[in-house]
């Protein structure tokens, strides 16, 4: 079993194809490894002998884990609240089935921040998700349970949702590949709406190659997602081994001036700029100067969507419903026995911030520095194909060490923010290993490229070239088998 969980699922594929490798072997070989989830990653996972649709095409009956934010028909899907506990919907979220029509194998559903609001996956409602690098340690969030299980050797990939970093961050904190597409690049149908304007979904994967491969099955116009328009051209992996002719800017404000990036993330991210230079690409400084304010304005914006969107569970249609004598008694029952404190505290962030009175000097506001941004990332793309930043400011944190400080836990995202933003491309790839400032084991860091809308297949390609480069062994040894 050991040989074949340490395939790349791209490797596996290929071999399935040439019929060295049966779908039911390798399917029951990870079913088998996510059974002992010794991280809490899954929070359902396909009972043996599992029946599934088409395995044939380019994805040939390869498993993948799915976050529990992915609506999947019949099966269990809770957003890892409590409001939804036991809720099994009655379609299949657009991603979901777009994979499972070119021949994925749906494997589990994986643990996660409570409708995806976190950064540290702690805010589940079904308990937190463990680090597989130090189980004392968080694994990012919200996508969490999906880059635990990548990471731990419990599925060969995964996919997650970013709203404001929550598939690079966890990606970076678990030492593997995490991409956020463009807005709209992938249709959001089915998936449980956090904020409406700044959700995606993308893959987590132990290389380049797999999250390029899955990106093009999840990518696409979708007619029941009417902001959906697909990646004109699709996804092109052209295996490039250098970066010449290619120009990398490095923004002050989120690499150079930055404050809270530990002594370790910044060593390491030194070092991989240096790679750069050497596999020939040009570097050099660029400014986003509203960068530094991506954080207030995503934390006016997303609760404010999120107070919308999550209007909805109130007891009357899906979920649990708390017994009250009067109608609005079981609102107000339900809610508070089924959502968690973060949620709560979003909620009442974005209630405030559109009620009447505030409305233009929160959400109004946070708007016009959201539009900033975006230009000032139109700006650096006139000099340079990519921006490069650590991806989060620290390597992975003990748990229960933020939990109290709100702040602290929102800046775990000051350098993920600004791209959901401006709605544009961004990946994380693991560039190396550093101790975290008060020391302890290494632990893996981030680098993370982003690029112009619909940059994807360039981004990637240049991921691809300073992956090679870097020569990152993505699995734990404490998860060796």
């Amino acid at each position: 079993m050991g040989e074949l969980l340490e395939l790349t699922a791209s490797e596996a594929i290929e071999r399935i194809r040439k019929r060295e490798l049966s779908d039911d072997e390798y399917f029951e070989a990870y079913r088998e490894a996510a059974a002992g989830d010794p991280l809490n990653a899954y929070l359902w996972l396909a009972p043996e002998n599992h029946e599934q649709g088409n395995r044939e095409g380019p994805l040939a009956g390869a498993p993948v884990a799915v976050k529990d934010i992915f609506c999947t028909e019949g099966v269990l899907t809770t957003a890892g609240s409590r409001i939804l506990e036991g809720y099994r919907p009655p379609y299949t979220a657009t991603a979901v089935r777009r994979l499972s029509g070119q021949g994925a194998r749906l494997l589990g559903k994986t643990n996660m921040d409570e409708f995806a609001m976190g950064s540290s996956n702690e805010n589940s409602g079904y308990g937190a998700v463990l680090n597989p690098w130090d189980p004392g340690r968080v694994p990012g969030g919200s996508s969490g349970g999906s880059a635990a299980a990548v990471a731990g050797q419990m599925a060969p990939w995964a996919i997650g949702t970013d709203t404001g970093g929550s598939i690079r961050q966890p990606a970076a904190l678990c030492g593997i590949v995490g991409m956020k597409p463009t807005y709209g690049a992938v249709s959001r149908y089915g998936m449980i709406a956090f904020a409406s304007s700044l959700d995606q979904c993308g893959p987590l994967t132990r290389d380049v190659t797999d999250a390029a491969l899955l990106l093009s099955a999840l990518e696409g116009r979708d007619p029941h997602d009417s902001t959906s328009v697909g990646i004109e051209g699709g996804i092109k992996l052209s295996g490039r081994e250098d970066l010449k002719g290619l120009r990398f800017g490095i923004p002050r404000e989120l690499a150079v001036d930055a404050e809270g990036i530990e002594a370790g993330v910044q060593e390491v991210f030194d070092r991989t700029v240096a790679l750069i230079e050497g596999l020939g690409g040009e570097v050099d400084e660029c400014e986003l100067p509203h960068s530094p304010h991506g954080i207030s304005a995503y934390y006016v914006l997303a609760p404010a969507e999120a107070s919308a969107n999550l209007a909805r569970y109130d007891g009357v249609r899906y979920g649990i419903r708390e017994p009250s004598e009067d109608l609005v008694g079981m609102y107000e029952r339900t809610r508070a026995e089924g959502f968690g404190d973060e949620v709560k505290r979003r909620i009442m962030l974005g209630t405030y911030a559109l009620s009447s009175g505030f409305y233009d000097a929160y959400y109004g506001q946070a708007q016009r520095v959201r539009t900033r941004i975006a230009e000032d990332f139109d700006a650096a793309f006139e000099r340079f194909d990519f921006v490069i930043t650590p991806t989060s400011p620290s390597v992975a944190f003990e748990l229960g060490a933020r939990t109290d400080d709100p702040l602290a836990m929102y800046m775990s995202d000051y350098c993920t923010v600004p791209m959901p933003l401006a709605g544009i491309p961004a990946i994380s790839i693991p560039a190396g290993l550093a101790e975290p400032d008060g020391g302890g084991p290494e632990l893996p860091v981030g680098f993370q490229i982003a690029g112009p809308a619909f940059s994807e297949s360039g981004i990637l390609d240049a991921a691809y070239a300073l992956e090679r480069a870097i020569g990152f062994d993505a699995v734990p040894e404490r998860v060796s088998r």
